[in-house]
């Protein structure tokens, strides 16, 4: 059933090759309460980038093998044009670099083609609800590219305990609601804070982390053992 509060940002951007796909995104995205003159469908990144000219974007869902090219430079093009455009990748890439090179570009998160609609749509209220889902199968590599890479490099960091105590107590609180999916307006009614308040802390939380993203913050942060 769709939830009738959830905000449904339009136009809605996908960037996909292969028909059946575009199907069944097409029919998940209806289901939610899209309406189909708001879902612009794009099969390579001339189309793509050509679409963004002429509608401009909220919310993007990208492909990142194409004929003519890379999704990943869509992404980047997104985010120059507007930062606050919500991307989420569905691809039926999982290797690590792709995965990293995409988060960094921007995206906001990352599903696999494989998953069935449901868990494609429960991605897509995710992103649309502040949260930045990944993929269980892709968020494992990451974890374990991450825990060999500090594994490498442990002698030269203090320790977790250390780490740990960079946050207060306030922003380790707020940073376990931001893993958990909330949005800033809901961690801000849920801890009884202005939303401003809210911001404040999780950019103080970037910076400590010197991280750049909700995702980024949230990988560090269990690494770190801030977060279980």
């Amino acid at each position: 059933m769709v939830n009738n509060e959830l905000s449904l940002p339009v136009p809605v951007i996908i960037v996909e090759d292969e028909p059946l796909i575009q199907i069944r995104l097409k029919e998940i995205l209806l289901d939610m309460g899209y309406h189909k003159e708001n879902l612009l469908f794009a099969t390579d990144l001339a189309q793509a980038n050509s679409l963004l000219e002429k509608h401009s974007a909220s919310f993007a869902l990208v492909d990142l093998g194409l004929p003519d090219g890379n999704g990943i430079d869509f992404i980047k093009t997104l985010k120059k044009y507007d930062p606050s455009i919500l991307v989420l990748v569905v691809s039926a890439w999982s290797t690590e670099d792709v995965i990293l090179n995409a988060i960094s570009a921007g995206a906001t998160g990352y599903v696999l083609k494989e998953r069935d609609n449901l868990e494609v749509m429960l991605s897509i209220r995710s992103v649309l609800r502040g949260g930045a889902p990944i993929d269980p199968f892709i968020a494992q590599k990451i974890l374990k590219k991450l825990q060999i890479d500090t594994l490498a490099t442990q002698s030269n960091h203090p320790s977790n305990k250390e780490k740990t105590e960079v946050l207060s107590k306030r922003e380790q609180e707020i940073l376990i609601l931001v893993s958990q999916g909330l949005s800033n307006k809901e961690i801000a009614d849920l801890l009884s804070l202005s939303r401003y308040t809210i911001e404040s802390h999780i950019k103080h939380i970037y910076r400590k982390l010197a991280v750049s993203t909700r995702i980024m913050a949230v990988d560090a942060a269990r690494h770190m053992g801030i977060l279980d």
